[in-house]
C-alpha cells in the first residue's frame, strides 16, 4: 500500500518530482540563509523616522536626477571622437542594455526581499560556495568604493564650474573645499524622501543649463561646420570615449537601496521605464545638437564649449544638479554603512543623539574621503574612464548578467527562450569584462599621457 501512490508513474515522472522538490528545498534553505539579513528598516509603524515612503514617480525623480548629470557633460566629446553614427548607436544601444540589466535588478530584489545593497546580493549569491561573507564584503566594499568616486566626480565638477564662473578668482583646492561643505549639509537628510524633493531642482537645473547650452552654442556656432558621421581614432581614444557613455548609464549601483525604500517595490518597472526613456532621450539630444555646433574641439564637460559669459551662466544654473546629484551618490554610500552598523536594531529608526550623530559622522568623512580623490585626479575625462572601468562596467552591466545566471540556475536550457536568455547574460558580462580590462589599460594610459592637471595644485581645475 505504501508505494500505491506511485502506481501508473514513470521512473522519469518520480526523478522529476524529486528534483521539484529538491530545488524547493534547496531555495528555502537559501530564504533560511538570508532571513537573518532583517529588513534594514524593521516594522515601521511606530517608528520615529520612516524610511519605506517612497511612491514610484518620486523614486524615478530620485534615479534621474542621480544619472543625468556628470555623464551627460561628456557626451559630446565622446561623439567628436568616435563620429556621429556610432556615439549615437552606442548612446541607445547601451540605453536598451542598461535598461535590460536594470530590469534584472529588480527581479533580483523580489526574489531576495532582504537584500538592500550590492554587499548584500553578494552574499547571497556566494552563499551555495560557502563563501557568503567573502561576497558580502568583495562586493560592498567595492560599491562603497564605486561612490566615492562618483562623489569625488561631483566635488571635481563643482571646482570647474566655479573657476569658470569666478575666471579662476581664487585657488582650486578652495572651490573643492566649499563642494565638500555644502555637498555635506545636502547629504544630513537620513531618509531617500526628503531627499527626493532635492532631486526635483536638479532635474530642472541641468534641463535648464543644458537649453541655455543648446541655445548658446548654435547662435555661436564655434565649430567649424564639419561633422565627421565616422572618425578614425586610436584604439585607446575611441575606447575611453566608450567608457564615457558607459558611465552616463551608471547608476545601477544604488538601485537596491532606491527599491528598499519604495513603498511599493513592485512598482520599480514604472521607475526604471520612466528614468531609461528620459535619460536615453536626453543624452541623444544634448550629444547630436552640441557636437553638431560645437565641432570636434567640443570641451568636456560640456557647459565649457560657449563664449565666456554663457558658459558661467550655464554652470550657474547647472549648480544644483551638480551638487545634488553627488549627494544622492552619498546619501546611499552612508546608507551603506550606516545599515551594516545598525541593521535590525531600534537605531535606524529613532532620532536620538547617538544615531545622528553617528549619520552625520559617516557622512561628513565619506565627503572628505571624496574630496581628495577629486584633487588626487584632476582630469574629468580620465577620472569618469577610471570609475566605469573599475566599477560601472560590472554594476550597470557584468553584475546583472550573473544576476540572472544566478536567479535561473538549473534552468538554462529548459526552453529556447531560457536558451536564448542564457547566451545574452553571457555576452552581458563578457561585456562587462571587456569594458573592465579595456577600460583600465585606456584610462591608466590617459591618466600617465596628461598633463592638464596636477594632483592638489591651485591651478584651474582639470576639464
Amino acid at each position: 500500500m505504501a508505494d500505491s501512490h506511485y502506481l501508473g508513474t514513470s521512473s522519469r515522472d518520480i526523478d522529476r518530482r524529486s528534483h521539484s522538490i529538491e530545488k524547493e528545498h534547496r531555495n528555502r534553505s537559501e530564504d533560511d540563509h538570508i532571513s537573518h539579513l532583517a529588513d534594514p528598516f524593521g516594522d515601521e509603524e511606530l517608528a520615529q523616522v520612516k524610511y519605506r515612503t517612497l511612491q514610484w514617480w518620486q523614486c524615478g525623480m530620485i534615479m534621474i536626477a542621480e544619472t543625468i548629470s556628470l555623464g551627460i557633460l561628456s557626451l559630446p566629446s565622446a561623439m567628436a571622437v568616435l563620429g556621429l553614427v556610432p556615439a549615437v548607436i552606442l548612446i541607445v544601444g547601451l540605453g536598451i542594455l542598461s535598461t535590460y540589466t536594470g530590469y534584472v535588478i529588480g527581479q533580483f530584489k523580489l526574489r531576495y526581499p532582504q537584500v538592500h545593497s550590492m554587499g548584500d546580493a553578494g552574499e547571497v549569491m556566494f552563499h551555495p560556495m560557502g563563501l557568503a561573507r567573502f561576497g558580502r564584503e568583495f562586493l560592498g566594499t567595492a560599491q562603497l568604493l564605486f561612490l566615492i568616486f562618483v562623489m569625488g566626480s561631483h566635488i571635481l565638477t563643482f571646482s570647474v564650474m566655479m573657476d569658470t564662473i569666478t575666471d579662476h578668482g581664487t585657488c582650486s583646492i578652495v572651490f573643492g573645499i566649499v563642494g565638500l561643505i555644502v555637498s555635506f549639509i545636502f547629504a544630513l537628510p537620513r531618509t531617500l524622501r526628503k531627499v527626493s524633493w532635492f532631486s526635483f531642482a536638479s532635474f530642472a537645473s541641468i534641463i535648464g543649463a543644458l537649453l541655455i547650452t543648446i541655445i548658446a552654442i548654435a547662435i555661436q556656432h564655434p565649430g567649424d561646420g564639419k561633422i565627421d558621421a565616422t572618425t578614425t581614432v586610436s584604439l585607446s581614444k575611441g575606447f575611453l570615449a566608450v567608457t564615457n557613455i558607459v558611465f552616463a548609464y551608471a547608476g545601477h549601483v544604488a538601485f537596491f537601496g532606491f527599491i528598499s525604500e519604495m513603498e511599493t517595490p513592485t512598482d520599480y518597472p514604472k521607475t526604471l521605464y520612466l528614468l531609461q526613456v528620459t535619460d536615453t532621450s536626453m543624452y541623444v539630444i544634448a550629444a547630436v545638437v552640441i557636437y553638431i555646433y560645437g565641432g570636434k574641439d567640443v570641451a568636456s564637460p560640456a557647459l565649457g564649449s560657449t563664449k565666456p559669459i554663457t558658459a558661467k551662466l550655464a554652470y550657474g544654473i547647472a549648480i544644483p544638479t551638480i551638487v545634488i546629484s553627488g549627494v544622492i551618490n552619498g546619501h546611499v554610500a552612508a546608507k551603506y554603512i550606516y545599515v551594516r552598523l545598525f541593521r535590525g536594531t531600534d537605531h535606524m529608526k529613532k532620532r536620538t543623539f547617538f544615531s545622528i550623530g553617528t549619520w552625520i559622522g559617516i557622512t561628513f568623512v565619506l565627503w572628505v574621503i571624496a574630496w581628495i580623490i577629486s584633487e588626487a585626479i584632476p582630469v574629468f575625462n580620465t577620472l569618469l574612464s577610471l570609475i566605469t572601468s573599475l566599477f560601472a562596467s560590472w554594476f550597470t552591466y557584468g553584475l546583472s548578467g550573473i544576476f540572472w545566471l544566478f536567479l535561473n540556475r538549473g534552468q538554462y536550457m529548459n526552453s529556447w527562450k531560457k536558451m536564448a536568455l542564457t547566451a545574452i547574460n553571457l555576452v552581458i558580462v563578457a561585456i562587462g569584462a571587456c569594458l573592465c580590462g579595456m577600460g583600465l589599460w585606456v584610462s591608466g594610459k590617459a591618466i600617465h599621457d596628461d598633463t592638464s592637471g596636477a594632483s592638489f595644485s591651485c591651478g584651474p581645475s582639470g576639464g
